[in-house]
């Protein structure tokens, strides 16, 4: 495994109404509702590192600092990018960053720091 700073993966997701504050419960509004943002912001997380983890270990979520600081509307285009900024053996964090097209400009939606550790698939399930 040699996950190094600066390692990044970008995904983008179309806001659908099941993506919605009102679908998820964490609201009443037709808008992308942050528990999905959050998901989104861990599944970024895990694609920039994917290829560096073998077979037989997995990431984890240990720690996330997300902020959701504006609406994006149902159709609305979201990228998520998160980048390695800190390694430490099997502890990894991210920045992450979300935005979605305005016109010709982009609008930060969310950011925030993800923590995950890297653990063996096997160990980390024997002991639940």
């Amino acid at each position: 495994m040699t996950i190094a700073t600066g390692q990044s993966a970008t995904l983008e997701h179309t806001v659908t109404d099941d993506d919605t504050a009102l679908a998820l419960g964490s609201g009443d509004l037709p808008v992308l509702g942050t528990p999905r943002l959050l998901a989104w912001a861990e599944a970024a997380t895990c694609a920039a590192i994917a290829a560096e983890v073998d077979a037989g270990s997995s990431s984890v979520g240990t720690r996330v600092q997300l902020e959701h600081v504006a609406a994006s509307p149902v159709g609305a285009t979201v990228t998520v990018t998160a980048t390695t900024s800190y390694v430490d053996g099997r502890l990894v964090r991210f920045e992450v960053v979300a935005e979605h097209a305005v016109g010709e400009t982009t609008k930060v939606v969310g950011h925030g720091e993800v923590t995950r550790v890297v653990v063996d698939r096997g160990r980390f399930l024997g002991r639940l």
